[in-house]
């Protein structure tokens, strides 16, 4: 429970893991129902501008988020109530895009390029030495609690490569000095960057357990569902050998592969893998 002075210093000790907040009810001295009541107006704006009302699912998480640094479970519950949808939509939409944090993160988020382009001209080395000095692996926050650390996909910046977001504001060309300069700035207040809002202190990483349990039939026996892959991971392709080798599947397909003889893999070679 949020007690009146964890209210009145805008931090609350321990973001809630289920949502407690209800519309018909306002508690004295809790952090997200003055919250609520201070930016509904601002909520309701927003809806005007739509003429679908569910379109303004992405600007109200957005706005939620700036004020808790987060989306909470009560942001979500709140944003379902206003546009009058289960939370379940709102939280689908919401766990989709990795803009949005659905539990406390750092005050400043360090998200490195990984792709192509940025693997090409050193982000490895560059991913390998973040990790290094601020002792957080991937999808983890520093003790601290001033940095949280991402490794992204494209951020289509790839003519300044390696190339970097800081609470989404872009960093071009890494080099492990200018990664020393950066932390040193934001450790000692003096960096450009705004930081973000943190009404809750973040745990060791930001993962919600239901994104990392069971998996459905296609994520099982795989080394990492949540990877999308990339060079040396065959998975694609012994899907693919798999569907060309299966009647079942070739008779319902329509691709040129499955009934074109000549184009199967040799099996001596062990197909396409």
């Amino acid at each position: 429970m949020t007690t009146q002075a964890d209210a009145a210093s805008g931090v609350h000790p321990e973001p809630t893991a289920l949502a407690d907040w209800s519309p018909y009810a306002t508690r004295a001295g809790n952090f997200f129902d003055a919250l609520y009541v201070q930016i509904r107006p601002e909520c309701d704006a927003i809806v005007a501008q739509y003429e679908d009302s569910r379109s303004a699912l992405l600007p109200m998480a957005h706005l939620f988020q700036e004020h808790e640094g987060y989306v909470s479970p009560n942001a979500i519950v709140a944003i379902a109530y206003i546009l009058a949808v289960p939370p379940a939509v709102v939280e689908s939409t919401v766990s989709f895009y990795t803009l949005f944090y659905r539990k406390p993160v750092g005050k400043y988020m360090l998200q490195v390029c990984r792709n192509l382009s940025c693997i090409i001209n050193g982000a490895e080395e560059i991913m390998a030495y973040f990790r290094e000095k601020l002792g957080a692996a991937h999808l983890e926050t520093t003790a601290d609690g001033l940095f949280s650390y991402e490794e992204v996909e494209c951020l289509a910046a790839c003519d300044r490569a390696p190339c970097m977001q800081i609470n989404l504001e872009f960093f071009y060309d890494l080099t492990k000095e200018n990664v020393d300069d950066m932390l040193a700035a934001i450790r000692g207040g003096t960096f450009g960057v705004k930081p973000l809002v943190q009404t809750a202190p973040p745990q060791r990483t930001w993962k919600v357990a239901q994104d990392t349990g069971r998996k459905s039939s296609g994520g099982v026996g795989v080394s990492n569902p949540n990877n999308a892959g990339g060079i040396g991971d065959a998975t694609g392709v012994i899907m693919l050998d798999r569907f060309v080798a299966d009647p079942a599947y070739g008779q319902r397909s329509r691709e040129r592969l499955t009934h074109e003889k000549h184009l199967h893999p040799d099996s001596a070679t062990n197909g396409h893998h």
